[in-house]
């Protein structure tokens, strides 16, 4: 009796998922409705109606599979907020600049989200937000419900933060070109000051007010969500739990994306058909390709593409090169039909101008590297995959994530910080070989397919982030019930 009960009140539930408009949150936290849905969970999502468009072939094909998961657009004020027409998603945002104005835009749609919530049956049970957008405490607050923080960051990422910011030691250092050692870390981590992203920096005032707001605030909130797994980075998990009572590693979430389409249309519509994607990679051997992308929120010079491009070229291997829609430019493009470069890889280079099916792509036999920017969802779709990688940071963590791809699972190869200097051709080319035929590369295959297989058993039933699942909506439930 007792138990049917339970199984009752978990029918009820209704998770509200609140995301910032980017795809770097979007996605796994879409695929993180999914993995609720599939407990019978009733799960709203909270978009915008650009980004429902995008977004509504994973969610119809979700529910036509009985999932009670559902999109729910809000106007999103764009104009009011200074931003350009028909910026949605931050991927829109003409500048990294106008980032500070793209979160405030985010928090005006707190009053429709209030009203909407008035009517949505059943009540919602919960907000599970990303961390950014710190003002859904106050809804939580208002609707008397709790608030989970998602984080679309690492555990690694989040502990070395906090150790750099408790201990300062990146002030102590004479010059941006000195390394310090971060302290109390379960592997020997390293950074030049120059490498820290911006909210660590002294200089940077505006941001460091936005990250201790949203430090503050994860408190308040009942619980934290990690898109990771405990098997992955183990003491990391374990040191940021002495920080918060109820932190639950639940991914990696992108795992439940089981069938070719969905991992087709996962994040966007692709520029390219998934049969002629397929039949390419079909072509070619096994482990041979290197997949080089770098991120949708990638502002990348022409003179540092060609430099990638030439790279790629001089490897002699072959490779699928996605050139986004932010850094697709005039220049850029001239200097490809100008020096016939497509014409002289035919055969070998596949070059996709806008969104790539990534993960389809790096989950085929024969892709054998990874070239990426080290964005969290980049890495975590590199790790379970299995592929090694070759590591080119841009900004904020994505730092962190290089450190840990290479320092901490040991299975990448680094180029640089493609902010400190431009990464020439022949870095390029070394770090693909290096990768491909390198005297540690037969090791660093092994060990990215060990990592991978941790990945997909912690998601099994079972398994770490399974249970944690379970833990969470069970927490979601002592919260809600009555005798609360």
């Amino acid at each position: 009796m007792a138990n049917s009960n339970i199984h009752q009140q978990q029918q009820q539930l209704h998770f509200l998922l609140i995301p910032l408009m980017s795809q770097s949150h979007i996605i796994p936290l879409t695929d993180f409705a999914k993995l609720l849905a599939l407990r019978g969970v009733d799960v709203t999502i909270i978009t915008t109606p650009l980004n429902a468009i995008r977004y509504r072939p994973i969610i119809d094909r979700a529910k036509s599979l009985n999932l009670k998961i559902q999109l729910a657009a809000l106007e999103f004020p764009n104009r009011e907020a200074g931003l350009p027409e028909c910026c949605e998603n931050m991927d829109s945002l003409t500048s990294l600049d106008q980032g500070h104005s793209f979160l405030e835009a985010n928090e005006m749609i707190k009053a429709p989200l209030e009203k909407l919530m008035q009517e949505l049956v059943p009540r919602p049970s919960c907000i599970v937000s990303t961390n950014a957008l710190v003002w859904t405490n106050e809804v939580a607050q208002k609707f008397k419900i709790p608030r989970y923080v998602f984080h679309t960051i690492s555990c690694f990422t989040i502990v070395c933060t906090l150790k750099i910011s408790e201990n300062k030691m990146h002030e102590s250092v004479a010059s941006d070109t000195d390394s310090f050692l971060v302290p109390d870390m379960p592997h020997k981590i390293e950074f030049k000051r120059s490498q820290l992203p911006e909210w660590l920096g002294e200089k940077s005032d505006d941001k460091k007010h936005i990250m201790n707001k949203m430090k503050d605030t994860e408190h308040l909130a009942r619980g934290v969500l990690v898109n990771s797994c405990e098997e992955m980075e183990p003491g990391y998990f374990e040191e940021y739990k002495k920080q918060r009572s109820r932190v639950w590693a639940i991914g990696p979430t992108l795992l439940c994306n089981k069938e070719n389409l969905d991992k087709y249309d996962r994040g966007n519509k692709s520029c390219i058909d998934e049969y002629q994607c397929l039949k390419w990679l079909d072509s070619m051997k096994p482990c041979s390709v290197i997949y080089a992308c770098f991120g949708s929120l990638s502002h990348i010079p022409s003179p540092q593409l060609i430099q990638f491009g030439l790279g790629l070229e001089a490897s002699n291997r072959p490779f699928i090169w996605i050139i986004r829609k932010n850094d697709h430019s005039a220049e850029t493009e001239t200097w490809l039909e100008v020096n016939k470069f497509e014409e002289r890889v035919k055969g070998r280079g596949l070059i996709i101008r806008g969104w790539a099916p990534q993960v389809l792509i790096l989950s085929h036999p024969s892709v054998g590297g990874f070239f990426t920017h080290c964005g969290w969802n980049s890495t975590l779709e590199g790790v379970c995959a299995g592929v090694p990688m070759i590591t080119l940071p841009l900004f904020g963590e994505q730092i962190f994530n290089e450190k840990f791809v290479v320092d901490v699972l040991k299975v990448g190869v680094r180029i640089g910080l493609m902010s400190e200097k431009l990464a020439t051709s022949e870095q390029v080319k070394d770090a693909i070989e290096e990768l491909i035929d390198g005297e540690e590369a037969g090791e660093r295959r092994e060990r990215a397919k060990e990592v991978a297989e941790l990945a997909k058993k912690a998601v099994e039933e079972g398994g770490s982030s399974h249970t944690n699942i379970t833990m969470f909506i069970q927490d979601v439930m002592h919260a809600t019930s009555p005798s609360q």
